[in-house]
């Protein structure tokens, strides 16, 4: 388990997968800026039993709160074979635990996390630049604003810019 100022990050367990599959769902939650992509649940089962959410270059671990509550998921995953990079997604779940730090210790802890233990140089954040709120979080966490790449996501029925934010290990390690 990861432990943060606000909240830590912890694998997926068995009796949190019929409570993830719900919120994976839940496309009303995501807001305007998550992808509206879902999976079946015998997919989303799948998945986990065979990986549990966790391989070397791609995994996922639950946001939970001071009680212990899962308040939110975050994800890594290898960009493309060629570039040294990783890149982070993450959902907070719920209006209510949003704008209280929540994303900046995830997105924080889950850096640093994979900085230590793995050998990539670099991870990225993808954020649609009207989301000023992620916008933030990267600012916050240390992550640098390179530019924008022109009409790269499709998402809700329409071709979208996205801001590309990105840290290096030794930026990030050396703060």
């Amino acid at each position: 388990m990861l432990k943060g100022k606000v909240v830590s990050l912890r694998l997926v367990k068995e009796g949190d997968v019929d409570q993830l599959w719900e919120k994976h769902v839940d496309i009303a939650d995501r807001g305007p800026f998550f992808p509206i992509g879902v999976m079946s649940q015998p997919g989303f089962r799948k998945e986990f039993n065979e990986t549990g959410f966790w391989e070397a270059e791609k995994g996922m671990l639950v946001i939970v709160d001071k009680d212990h509550k899962i308040i939110g998921h975050i994800e890594f995953f290898k960009t493309v074979t060629y570039l040294d990079e990783l890149e982070l997604s993450y959902q907070i779940y719920g209006t209510q635990n949003r704008g209280k730090g929540v994303a900046t210790d995830a997105v924080s802890l889950m850096t640093r996390y994979l900085f230590e233990r793995l050998r990539h140089n670099r991870i990225r954040l993808i954020i649609h630049p009207d989301n000023a709120a992620s916008r933030r979080v990267a600012e916050k966490v240390g992550y640098q604003f390179e530019g924008i790449s022109r009409g790269i996501w499709y998402n809700r029925g329409k071709h979208h810019d996205v801001a590309v934010y990105a840290v290096l290990q030794k930026e990030f390690l050396e703060r």
